[in-house]
């Protein structure tokens, strides 16, 4: 009975050494995979690069796609037992330049559009659609003339606005000249000390078209799988500062399956007009409070963000 036991001891630890020994040979075979195949993306990064830094045109586009829905009945815990939610929304992040040795057009296109519905089932004062909450649209051409090997002559025209609601009330057109600096690669920095920011809207008392300066920095970059954006627009407008006005929008995504990936897009605003503009639409003249002007107004930072699969075009 001893020698029995003995001999499955024996038997088991040489199955053990056996499965530790594959087990560490299967692990160097993969480090040795592994490294011939980061070596092979570095090779092909590089050649990319070189095309990259070819004459010509570059396109290409990448977004955000989030979505949830949900549905409850006679769940009593919540003070609406019965009602159906959801929310959809997707970001786009497109661009088309021509980057020639003397001259360069870059062309950009940002959206973020979402819809919410909250459906309480035992009211029906309530709506039952998707209703949209999130609405930002922009799109820019810039032409360049070189200079330098960084700096060139440049002409920009930026239209921003919303499409779901209030489409171009208020809608916001820049055009304007100066230079575009350009000190690493993927990063663009707009410089126009001449440019006159065209306001569409219906209120003509709060918004107000006016001369000044246009600064606008965007970084976009593709490495590898992961793709980020980064813009900052801004008007200082030279009559006074509450028609100025800033955005800032982020994007990042990652792929981990053929096109398919994670993503996270938020944006930052201040704007007093539009501040104005829905103090204006809130307040009601017989409460007794102070008429909003932009002396008084509440400009609160705007704030959205998004999360969500992505999808690279």
């Amino acid at each position: 009975m001893t020698r029995k036991l003995l001999l499955a001891a024996i038997l088991m630890l040489s199955v053990s050494l056996g499965y530790s020994q594959t087990k560490e040979e299967l692990e160097a075979q993969k480090a040795e995979k592994q490294a011939e195949a980061d070596a092979a993306q570095a090779e092909a990064d590089a050649i990319q690069a070189q095309i990259d830094a070819l004459p010509g045109w570059r396109v290409g586009a990448f977004g955000v796609i989030g979505g949830s829905l949900s549905e409850f009945n006679n769940w009593y815990a919540q003070g609406a037992p019965n009602n159906a939610s959801g929310s959809i929304g997707f970001t786009v992040n497109g661009f088309a330049n021509l980057i020639e040795e003397k001259f360069f057009w870059r062309n950009a296109l940002t959206t973020n559009l979402n819809w919410t519905k909250l459906d309480n089932k035992d009211i029906s004062t309530d709506s039952e659609d998707f209703e949209p909450t999130t609405d930002v649209f922009n799109l820019s051409s810039l032409y360049g003339r070189n200079i330098t090997a960084k700096l060139a002559v440049s002409g920009l025209m930026e239209y921003r606005t919303t499409l779901l609601n209030n489409f171009n009330d208020p809608g916001y057109l820049d055009v304007g000249v100066g230079a575009t600096w350009t000190p690493v690669e993927n990063l663009i920095v707009v410089i126009h000390p001449l440019n006159y920011n065209f306001v569409f809207a219906d209120n003509d008392a709060v918004f107000e078209s006016s001369l000044g300066a246009k600064i606008v920095a965007d970084y976009t970059r593709s490495i590898g799988k992961v793709n980020f954006k980064t813009n900052l627009s801004m008007f200082q407008s030279y009559k006074t500062s509450d028609l100025s006005n800033w955005t800032w929008t982020n994007s990042f995504s990652y792929t981990f399956w053929k096109n398919i990936g994670v993503g996270f897009d938020f944006g930052l605003r201040n704007n007093k007009q539009e501040a104005l503009n829905f103090a204006l639409s809130q307040f009601d003249p017989m409460s007794g409070g102070a008429t909003p002007t932009f002396d008084n107004v509440d400009n609160d930072l705007q704030t959205y963000y998004t999360v969500g699969l992505t999808y690279k075009f």
